[in-house]
C-alpha cells in the first residue's frame, strides 16, 4: 500500500511539473528552438550550393578574360575564406562565429558582383552556353539564400521573443536557452531584394547630345543711294 501511495505521489509530482514547464514556455522554446535549426540549416545549404558554383564560374570567365587576374583572384581567395570556416548548426551558438561566417559571406557576394561587372565586358564570355547556365543557377540560388535568411531571421525573432518574455524566460534561464544571434542589415528591404544578375540584355548605348549645326547669318545687300549732280559755282 505505501509502494502504491509513493508511486501514485511521484506520478502526481511528475504531472504537476509537465503542467508547469508547458505553462512557463518550456514548450515553446522547443518548438522555436527546432525552427531557427531548421531555417539555419536551410542558410549553410544554399551557401554551400553557391560556393559549389564559384570554380566553374571562374574557370569560364578565366577562358576569356585571363587578364582580369586582379578579380579572379579575389573571387577565389573569398571562397577560400568562405571554406576556411566550419560551418555547423553551433554556429548559432556563438555570437562572434557567427559574424565572422556572415562577413566572409559578404565578401564572397560582393566578390562575384565585381566578376559579373567584369563579365559585361566580354560578348563572347555572355554568349558561351556554360557561362549562360552557370548565371542561371546562380540567380537561383541568390533567390534561395534570400529566402533561407528571412526565414530563419523570423524563426531567431520568435525565439529570441520567447527567451526574453515573461515567465518562459526563467525557463529558458533554467534550461539554458540563450539569445541566438541574427543578420543584421541597414535597409531591411534588401532581405527581401535578391541581387539581379542578368547578363541577357545588352548594355544600353550611351546617349549622345546632338550638336546643333552653326547657323550662318545673311546680312542684306547694302542699299546704294542715288547721287546727286554737283553744279559748277556760278
Amino acid at each position: 500500500m505505501t509502494f502504491i501511495k509513493t508511486r501514485n505521489l511521484q506520478l502526481s509530482l511528475l504531472f504537476i511539473a509537465v503542467l508547469a514547464l508547458s505553462g512557463c514556455g518550456y514548450n515553446a522554446l522547443q518548438s522555436t528552438d527546432e525552427d531557427v535549426k531548421a531555417g539555419w540549416a536551410e542558410v549553410l545549404n544554399q551557401y554551400q550550393r553557391r560556393a559549389d558554383l564559384v570554380p566553374n564560374l571562374v574557370n569560364v570567365v578565366k577562358g576569356y578574360a585571363a587578364h582580369e587576374k586582379d578579380v579572379l583572384t579575389q573571387v577565389t581567395e573569398a571562397r577560400a575564406k568562405v571554406g576556411a570556416i566550419q560551418a555547423t548548426p553551433d554556429l548559432v551558438n556563438d555570437e562572434a562565429a557567427f559574424k565572422k561566417f556572415i562577413a566572409a559571406q559578404g565578401q564572397m557576394t560582393s566578390a562575384i558582383s565585381r566578376l559579373m561587372v567584369v563579365a559585361e565586358n566580354y560578348p563572347q564570355l555572355k554568349a558561351d552556353g556554360m557561362f549562360r547556365d552557370l548565371q542561371a543557377q546562380l540567380e537561383g540560388t541568390e533567390n534561395r539564400i534570400t529566402v533561407a535568411r528571412k526565414r530563419y531571421i523570423d524563426a531567431v525573432k520568435g525565439y529570441n521573443l520567447t527567451v526574453r518574455s515573461f515567465p518562459s524566460n526563467l525557463t529558458a534561464m533554467v534550461f539554458g536557452y540563450k539569445v541566438k544571434p541574427s543578420f543584421t542589415v541597414e535597409n531591411e528591404q534588401a532581405i527581401s531584394t535578391p541581387p539581379t544578375v542578368d547578363f541577357g540584355a545588352p548594355s544600353a548605348p550611351a546617349q549622345t547630345v546632338p550638336v546643333p549645326a552653326p547657323q550662318t547669318m545673311t546680312l542684306p545687300a547694302p542699299v546704294s543711294q542715288p547721287t546727286s549732280p554737283v553744279k559748277a559755282a556760278p
